[in-house]
């Protein structure tokens, strides 16, 4: 199979489109079981009756780990709101409505969110006393599982004909909603505390939370999220959020 050039990259994976499918090519440094579990994810949203790409396949390319899904032609929400910022909030506003419908799914077939972050902070970079005390923190948090995407964000959503398809399902995890919630807030927050404060002020008007109760999560969300080491994201800035709650 010659893929061609990728249309995309991440830290785990790139993307190609190959016979009107997306072919996702899964880096040589994963575990053999990547493309198996990220797909079950995947195909555990799309049986939830969720907008999600119909996984194809799970195979190997060239030797490599890979998935073949269902091609959604479109533009991601993230390209539409850049392209019309006026309507920020309608475009915030619509991903909100997505990400409760995931939220209303219960689910204890999943990876636990509180296993996956308790393995982040032990690879974390926060010293000894921190981490003792976010792992505290996690352990005297109480919720109901919940699906959580873990990723969710503009750039992961599709419009095609109307239709909104969530992708990238490799972090998901069933666990708290406000952690959910937490992390997409951080995730805007890296780019813009505007466009955070703006999901966040709408979310909680939408499902009645608090936001103090969402924040709860913050320095838990951003110590687990040193240990992913992204390029892109400021580990000053993780390691203040931190600071400023421990």
């Amino acid at each position: 199979m010659i893929l061609g050039n990728p249309i995309g990259e991440g830290n785990t994976a790139v993307i190609y489109l190959y016979d009107n499918k997306i072919v996702k090519v899964f880096k040589d440094h994963l575990p053999d079981t990547e493309s198996a579990y990220e797909a079950n994810k995947q195909r555990f949203a799309y049986a939830c009756g969720l907008p999600v790409p119909n996984v194809l396949d799970v195979t190997k390319i060239d030797g490599k780990q890979a998935i073949i899904m269902e091609f959604i032609e479109g533009k991601t929400l993230g390209e539409l709101f850049f392209e019309d910022m006026e309507r920020a909030e309608y475009y915030i506003g619509l991903s909100i409505d997505i990400q409760q419908k995931i939220h209303q799914m219960r689910t204890e077939s999943l990876e636990l969110m509180s296993e996956k972050i308790q393995r982040q902070l032990e690879d974390s970079s926060v010293d000894e006393f921190q981490k003792e005390i976010l792992m505290k923190k996690l352990n005297l948090m109480t919720y109901e599982n919940r699906l959580c995407h873990g990723d969710f964000h503009l750039l992961n959503l599709i419009m095609s004909g109307g239709v909104v398809t969530i992708i990238d399902w490799v972090d998901a995890s069933a666990g708290d909603i406000r952690a959910d919630v937490c992390r997409t807030y951080l995730l805007y927050s890296e780019r813009s505390i505007d466009v955070a404060e703006l999901y966040l002020r709408l979310y909680c008007e939408k499902s009645g939370l608090a936001k103090e109760d969402i924040l709860q999560w913050l320095p838990i969300i951003a110590g687990a999220r040193l240990a992913e080491n992204v390029v892109s994201e400021s580990r000053e800035r993780l390691l203040a959020i931190v600071n400023q709650y421990v």
